[in-house]
């Protein structure tokens, strides 16, 4: 905790006159600069065990297209990217994007492109401009208030054979879970994570797997 305070004092003191701030974070080998504007789990113990829950979910074998929303600083997304064929991140926010391609280009990771912009956007033109690259695998990390309807629209239309939900508010969860599940997914695992120990709050890790077409 004494460690993370004084982290915090040395950001602030970057953020004045540097063009660039950022926080250092290791998770799993790799490490991930966060800037100001970006967000990343405070637990790092749980967050490796979520994004390796996330990993186990995906379950890919290195032929896999993967499209990673909400993506933030693309910590879920070079997790993917080691072992699948190629990793697509969509993020709202700038800031979070430039960490993300600056934390590929740190850990080396080749197969992991970034994109601007609200999934429900940015992944239909992108499957426009690429109608012969199936999507075999979607993963979420929304923020409380959950999916996008639009966004949970897009996600059927384009029907990944697995999508890996990262919930922190099983309320939301369990809303597009209903939804997905009324479209052609059936809910097949889930995976609770004590992020906040002592607190209410718990983050989910949720599989749903195509069943209907």
């Amino acid at each position: 905790m004494i460690a993370d305070i004084a982290a915090l004092y040395k950001l602030a003191a970057w953020l004045k006159g540097n063009r660039y701030p950022y926080w250092m974070r290791s998770c799993s080998g790799s490490s991930f600069i966060i800037s100001p504007h970006s967000f990343y789990q405070v637990n790092p113990v749980q967050t490796e065990a979520m994004y390796g829950a996330a990993l186990e979910f995906a379950a890919l074998s290195g032929n896999e297209t993967v499209w990673d929303l909400y993506c933030g600083i693309g910590t879920i997304s070079l997790f993917l990217a080691r072992q699948a064929k190629k990793v697509y991140g969509v993020e709202i926010v700038p800031a979070a994007i430039r960490d993300a391609k600056e934390n590929a280009k740190r850990n080396g990771i080749a197969n992991a492109e970034f994109f601007t912009g609200a999934a429900e956007e940015v992944l239909p033109a992108w499957q426009k401009a690429n109608p012969d690259t199936r999507i075999d695998v979607i993963t979420v990390d929304p923020p409380r208030k959950g999916c996008d309807e639009t966004a949970l629209r897009t996600m059927v239309e384009l029907a990944p054979k697995r999508i890996v939900y990262v919930s922190c508010n099983s309320s939301t969860l369990a809303r597009d879970i209903k939804y997905l599940r009324a479209d052609g997914y059936e809910l097949t695992r889930v995976r609770p994570v004590d992020n906040f120990p002592r607190t209410m709050h718990v983050e989910t890790v949720a599989l749903l797997e195509r069943v209907r077409h």
